[in-house]
């Protein structure tokens, strides 16, 4: 996916759910910061959104616009309508998005991307090995810092233990990583 991508899905989504502002939770969250992100960073062919003012049209998206669709045929990419609280996210993530709007590409509608330290908080809290590898291309690529990625693990919805697993793979992770 590329971030022009990702501006259409953006304008296509507020369109269909007639809202002017959405959550992007996805991976594909990443190119609201690097919009040039490395290519296994953007192999998902996947949006994940929801409208920010009217959830409750979240499925006209998924319907419109989603897997199999006409759009997904047309376009090569499908935006997926999800409830954000599908995603685990750390305490005060809605501060932090990253607003992607242009008055041209997203016609003044806004995406507000989850921040890359939320979104690999959520990941690694997921941790399918898809989502590992995710968190180990962002490391090798120095596109976060691994300890404000951990104190972002601390500030995640999930049990103690959950939180200290996370953390002890991270650190054995970035020191596997690390080593020449």
């Amino acid at each position: 996916m590329t971030f022009q991508q990702l501006q259409h899905a953006i304008r296509a989504a507020c369109e269909v759910a007639g809202d002017n502002e959405l959550w992007v939770f996805g991976s594909q969250a990443i190119l609201s910061v690097y919009p040039e992100a490395p290519e296994s960073l953007r192999t998902s062919i996947e949006v994940d959104v929801q409208p920010k003012n009217l959830p409750e049209r979240t499925i006209y998206i998924d319907g419109a616009l989603g897997e199999l669709s006409l759009f997904h045929q047309t376009h090569g990419f499908y935006v997926h309508g999800v409830s954000i609280d599908t995603a685990r996210l750390p305490e005060g993530w809605k501060k932090r998005v990253v607003r992607v709007v242009d008055e041209i590409r997203t016609k003044g509608m806004t995406g507000l991307c989850v921040e890359v330290h939320d979104l690999a908080a959520s990941k690694i809290v997921a941790f399918r090995e898809k989502d590992r590898d995710f968190i180990r291309t962002l490391i090798i690529e120095d596109l976060i810092d691994h300890e404000l990625l951990s104190e972002r693990i601390c500030l995640l919805p999930v049990e103690a233990d959950i939180i200290e697993h996370r953390l002890r793979w991270l650190s054995l992770t970035v020191n596997e990583l690390s080593q020449p």
